[in-house]
């Protein structure tokens, strides 16, 4: 898709402060650093859409994003980010798992991971509510660019091992590069699919 418009909406806590929308949206889930806002800023096209924070954690709200005035995005936060208090944590979970429940106009979620490490207890515990809530998702690689091409398809096949029984075998995982581009036609395809349903 070619982004001609992109804006920020709204941010919000709570489903009374979600836009009134009918437009399909898709929602940007990940660990803390994975890479979601620059990842966005590059699948859209628009630099500073979303603001990238060298600090983990920074990120604490629902984030909403029209795009071509046609589909929203929703940056969520990221999980798992040891310095945060165990009071932010609780009320993370609480903020993303109303939102997965209540948010009838979500058609899927792209779930990151970082190429570099292996998932965690958090990403298992997203991957079980996003099961939970049969909403469909997406497996996305970021930072692909930090590893060496020979060594890409040992470290997401480690990776996917991690999460057996979490991910149903036909279930697209993709490799993006915030920097270089790659995979942008890729996971652009897979939002249109997800779209569309």
């Amino acid at each position: 898709m070619k982004v001609t418009k992109a804006e920020f909406v709204t941010s919000a806590t709570k489903k009374e402060q979600y836009p009134i929308s009918t437009l399909p949206e898709i929602a940007f889930a990940g660990r803390s650093n994975v890479g979601k806002s620059s990842l966005i800023n590059s699948l859209t096209g628009h630099k500073g859409l979303v603001k990238v924070s060298k600090t983990p954690g920074k990120t604490r709200l629902l984030n909403f994003f029209t795009i071509n005035g046609c589909i929203t995005f929703l940056d969520m936060p990221g999980y798992g980010f040891a310095k945060v208090p165990k009071s932010v944590k609780a009320n993370w979970g609480q903020m993303v798992e109303n939102y997965l429940v209540t948010r009838n106009n979500l058609r899927g979620v792209i779930f990151l991971l970082d190429c570099r490490r292996k998932p965690n207890e958090d990403d298992r515990i997203m991957l079980n509510w996003l099961n939970l809530y049969k909403t469909p998702f997406i497996i996305v690689f970021t930072k692909i660019d930090k590893i060496q091409k020979t060594r890409r398809i040992k470290h997401i096949r480690e990776a996917m091992e991690e999460l057996k029984g979490l991910v149903v075998k036909n279930t697209s995982n993709l490799r993006y590069s915030s920097l270089t581009g790659e995979g942008k036609q890729e996971l652009w395809k897979e939002i249109a699919e997800l779209v569309s349903h």
